[in-house]
């Protein structure tokens, strides 16, 4: 009986695996420590984003005699200098405090030596996938310990399972469901849908009907990831706003389509990296780099909940506008049919033509307005040119 009632419980409030990683979630938000458990090997690790002094020497006491290390992504360790392949670990001295830790994690300039350790392993690799899914720096104080220390404090440190954090943005896709719809008419006459979507831990993307769409054929459909900045305020640093308005237009026109309205702000850095990644842009780097040099890979958007969300709202053939071939490849890898692409040509102006050069040039968009407008500058040159654009 008791076993029966265990079973119905565990199916009521979810799978093991997904609730540990929720949890361990929730406690690297509160910037707590958390037990990564790989086998035999148990790492401590806790956020260095939102660190400060007070809990940074709590750390380093529950973690005495050993000294943490810091934990950093290989591009962040590539962008010390360092040749790494995967994770690395880098020694600390007694005398970092916060502000020399989180240098070392982000910043362009580094006034002190940097010291590498060994590779890190599969618990730290975990560790920085969890930072990622918070939406926190991907770096972090660790040390290997005895599972058992950690573990008696009051409250205990939530416990996560590795194998179970990589295989968790899986598992946040399928829980994807329905929360609510309404009509919502729009500025310029544009009749639209929208339909509120919500997963395990509370992400609430949405898709934006316009018009009446006939899911049949291949419906115009436009990926749009959040941009605060440029959607709601007009910011002129990226396209974003002009694509939107663009894209709803075109649609309407049209007759109907679908925009996915995606939280992935920042290309799934989120909001507060994405000005971090702005402040490195303002010292000379493009937006590449600046993402790169902060541990992220230059985009870290994963398609798989668009491809969850069209199919849930039965569209399956589509007619993508965009000038990203990630996002066709994305959807294609998640079995929709990508009938056509309609590139989505917004105006260019002074403060957003290095932005959108650096994503012609190195990350493969397609902007062959942006490329005329430059002339018969070979792309190369383009490249070498970014940080002369104004």
């Amino acid at each position: 009986m008791k076993n029966g009632r265990a079973d119905v419980v565990t199916g009521l409030f979810g799978v093991p695996g997904q609730v540990e990683v929720e949890r361990a979630l929730a406690e690297f938000r509160g910037g707590r420590p958390v037990l990564f458990c790989d086998g035999g090997q148990t790492l401590v690790a806790m956020p260095v984003d939102g660190i400060e002094a007070a809990r940074l020497a709590a750390f380093r006491t529950l973690c005495a005699p050993a000294r943490p290390r810091l934990i950093v992504t290989a591009r962040r360790a590539r962008a010390l200098g360092i040749d790494a392949a995967g994770p690395m670990s880098l020694a600390l001295t007694a005398a970092d405090d916060v502000d020399t830790i989180f240098s070392l994690a982000a910043d362009v300039d580094i006034e002190r030596a940097v010291d590498a350790g060994p590779a890190a392993g599969t618990s730290a690799s975990a560790a920085i996938e969890l930072a990622k899914l918070a939406q926190l720096l991907p770096a972090l104080l660790a040390v290997e310990a005895d599972a058992g220390a950690p573990a008696a404090l009051d409250p205990p440190l939530i416990a996560v399972r590795s194998a179970a954090v990589a295989q968790f943005r899986r598992s946040v896709v399928q829980s994807l469901s329905f929360a609510g719809q309404a009509q919502v008419p729009l500025q310029g006459g544009i009749a639209a849908r929208f339909v509120v979507f919500r997963d395990a831990i509370g992400g609430g993307s949405v898709a934006v009907i316009v018009g009446e769409p006939d899911f049949s054929q291949a419906v115009p459909v436009r990926l749009h990831s959040a941009c605060l900045t440029g959607d709601v305020f007009g910011s002129r640093r990226c396209d974003c706003g002009d694509q939107l308005k663009l894209a709803l237009a075109r649609l309407d026109a049209a007759g109907g389509g679908v925009i996915l309205y995606l939280e992935q702000e920042g290309r799934g850095l989120g909001l507060a990296n994405k000005m971090r990644a702005y402040q490195l842009q303002d010292a000379g780097l493009d937006t590449v780099d600046a993402n790169t040099t902060l541990g992220y890979d230059d985009d870290e958007r994963d398609y798989s909940v668009a491809v969850r969300m069209l199919k849930m709202l039965g569209c399956t053939r589509v007619q993508l506008l965009t000038n990203n071939p990630a996002k066709l490849e994305g959807l294609a890898a998640g079995g929709i049919d990508v009938h056509a692409r309609m590139p989505l040509q917004t105006p260019i102006n002074a403060d957003n033509r290095r932005y959108l050069t650096a994503k012609a040039t190195r990350a493969g968009h397609r902007l062959d307005h942006l490329i005329a407008a430059l002339g018969d500058t070979a792309p190369d040159e383009v490249e070498r040119s970014i940080t002369k654009v104004p």
